[in-house]
């Protein structure tokens, strides 16, 4: 009896201390004699996109909600990024929430790549967002109504 007794506490002691390092507890098996598994819930990371207009001087990353890889926004995302070359280097950011963003000192100017080409008169749309391109420059909006317009003439951001 004393070995039984023993042997509880003993299991009893290993349960707490697995739980207590935060290790999962061991797996008891049902009534019927299984075990239970439990998989653990896994977030797909999604796909960057982009486009670039077609004088090549505005080209914009859109990254969905829960980022990327190697990339993800401060809120979680989704997140359009937009960067404009000429005649001085700009960014324009809509986040999830709250007023666009303007950033006129990009220490990581990387734009514009040879990617899609947003023709003029054309939409694109992802997420919450939906941007105009025009030959007069590009606007974008998230669908709250807060927006951005960059092209060489004129900066706006609300």
């Amino acid at each position: 009896m004393r070995f039984f007794a023993v042997c509880t506490l003993a299991l009893l002691s290993m349960t707490s201390l697995a739980l207590a390092d935060g290790a999962p507890p061991p797996r008891m098996p049902t009534a019927e004699g299984d075990n239970i598994v439990t998989v653990p819930e896994t977030k797909s990371l999604g796909r960057q996109e982009g486009f670039v207009l077609p004088s090549g001087n505005i080209g914009c990353v859109y990254t969905p909600e829960g980022g990327t890889e190697v990339y993800q926004p401060a809120d979680g995302g989704p997140e359009l990024s937009c960067d404009r070359v000429a005649p001085r280097y700009v960014r324009a950011t809509l986040s999830r929430n709250g007023a666009a963003t303007l950033f006129k000192d990009v220490g990581d100017q990387g734009c514009c790549s040879a990617g899609s080409v947003l023709d003029y008169g054309e939409t694109w749309t992802a997420g919450p967002f939906s941007c105009l391109s025009t030959r007069t420059g590009l606007s974008c909006e998230r669908n709250d109504g807060h927006s951005f317009f960059l092209s060489r003439k004129r900066l706006s951001a609300n």
